[in-house]
């Protein structure tokens, strides 16, 4: 055991040993925290937001970015829809680099490769290149930042796994998941405010390079190492002890999982139509782009402020499935509401509340979600556990974008209209945001009916302690 009296800025808990200690955990009596795992968790939400930035930077002004580039709506919704394209099959590589490589390779890879998208998609709107050579080389860009992706998204569940003691881990995986909708809530705001004319689209773009270069740096020289030097916890020395194909084999052999993979999937796709989709769905009755982006942000805001009470509720409680269960269902209701209200004029209050709603019971499951797909699959990596569902999201974002795109028609009036891409007729979202609430509300019935399991890492950690509290202490490195 260390020796005690050279442990500085400490907490000591004096721990009773159980007879027949869980064979995996049983060596693990004394943990300690180092204050460096801020510094990571502060790097990773930082990439996290800066990437979120990029993926939605040209929603919230779809009708200016196509007038610019001289492309079509359906094209500047590629732009996000590549996010999605390239994650799915790279988000296997990436599982297995978390759970193989390690941590600090991760990470820096994926901030080179967001830092680079970002700096291509400045150069592709500069006025030396030729019109018809912008939207290739933006998309170029976009596509190095979708690289990124998964290589960000995936972390947060392995950073807290490796690097926090179990009391909080749920508040981390919070504060590390939710940095990603802060980077909507910036490019749902900011986006519109900068842009205002067509002429500004370099000047947004050079402004969301200048943190990924920044945030490249910090990356590269700040994180040291992938783990800490001793655990923090007991799960967390077994935290890679199954092999990536074994644990995949575990995973699709898991009732519990598989339902969580499918329904929590259907709920990131449905709040990826909603980000990406959002201000093209509401100038057709007559909302302009900053009002757009003023429900953008209020449903990211709401979400955030969900996600930190939720988060510290299930810190302390570890009701993972009653709050999940209960959240899901307040969202799906929040759907079907906005599907409503969306297609009604002269709403912008009720419109507001609504999207409020929606993001504070709809984006607060995330963190959560991502905790109980580790506490159902343990011992399977947490990036693998995580990564699967994350890769069913994408699937079904794809899946989903392309079929309320198609389920669209052309308004032969629409006076109210605000849209302006190209002149082109403005088209009526009405059955779309309808089969979107419909989804929404089928998957979290699914959910809440057949949905069970146990927690199999707490279940651990509590064997490996006897059902007493462990010994962690914190160290200043």
């Amino acid at each position: 055991m260390e020796n005690e009296d050279n442990l500085s800025d400490e907490f000591r808990v004096h721990v009773a040993v159980p007879s027949k200690p869980n064979p995996i955990l049983k060596k693990l009596i004394v943990f300690k925290v180092y204050k460096r795992r801020w510094f990571i968790l502060f790097v990773l939400c930082l990439l996290n937001c800066s990437n979120s930035m990029l993926w939605l930077t040209f929603a919230p002004v779809a009708d200016q970015s196509a007038q610019f580039m001289g492309v079509t709506l359906d094209q500047i919704n590629w732009l996000s829809i590549i996010y999605m394209v390239v994650a799915i099959p790279l988000s296997f590589g990436t599982t297995w680099m978390l759970d193989t490589l390690g941590l600090r390779i991760t990470l820096v890879l994926g901030s080179w490769l967001n830092m680079l998208g970002a700096v291509l998609r400045f150069v592709g709107v500069l006025g030396r290149l030729v019109s018809a050579a912008k939207f290739p080389v933006v998309m170029g860009g976009q596509t190095l930042c979708a690289l990124a992706q998964p290589l960000v998204i995936f972390t947060p569940t392995k950073l807290t796994a490796l690097w926090f003691p179990e009391h909080q881990r749920a508040t981390a995986n919070m504060i590390a998941s939710m940095s990603n909708p802060l980077g909507i809530l910036v490019a749902s705001i900011f986006s519109p405010m900068i842009v205002g004319t067509t002429n500004n689209i370099p000047s947004l773009l050079f402004i969301y390079a200048v943190p990924a270069v920044i945030i490249c740096f910090l990356a590269t020289v700040g994180i040291r190492d992938s783990a800490p030097p001793t655990p923090p916890s007991a799960s967390a020395e077994s935290s890679n002890s199954e092999p990536f194909l074994e644990g995949i084999k575990l995973l699709l052999r898991n009732k519990a999982y598989m339902i969580l993979l499918l329904c929590f999937g259907s709920g990131i796709a449905v709040f990826t139509c909603f980000s990406t989709l959002l201000e093209q769905i509401m100038c057709v009755r007559g909302y302009p782009n900053d009002f757009a982006g003023l429900c953008g942000g209020l449903f990211v805001v709401f979400g955030i402020v969900g996600a930190g009470f939720l988060g510290l509720y299930v810190d302390k409680t570890k009701k993972f499935i009653e709050a999940t269960k209960v959240n899901m269902s307040l969202s799906a209701l929040a759907c079907i509401a906005f599907s409503v209200v969306s297609q009604m004029w002269n709403q912008g209050i009720a419109l507001a509340v609504v999207c409020s709603l929606f993001g504070f019971f709809g984006f607060s499951i995330y963190p959560v979600a991502m905790e109980l797909s580790v506490e159902c699959s343990y011992p399977v990596g947490e990036a693998t556990s995580a990564g699967l569902i994350f890769i069913s999201g994408q699937i079904q974002s794809v899946i989903y974008i392309l079929l309320l795109q198609g389920l669209t028609k052309p308004m032969a009036d629409s006076p109210f209209s605000t849209c302006s891409a190209g002149g082109d007729a403005a088209l009526s979202w009405r059955v779309p945001v309808l089969v979107m609430a419909g989804l929404c509300s089928a998957f979290t019935c699914c959910f809440v009916i057949f949905f069970h399991t146990e927690y199999r890492r707490l279940d651990a950690e509590a064997q490996a302690s006897g059902e007493k509290p462990t010994l962690t202490t914190c160290d200043t490195r």
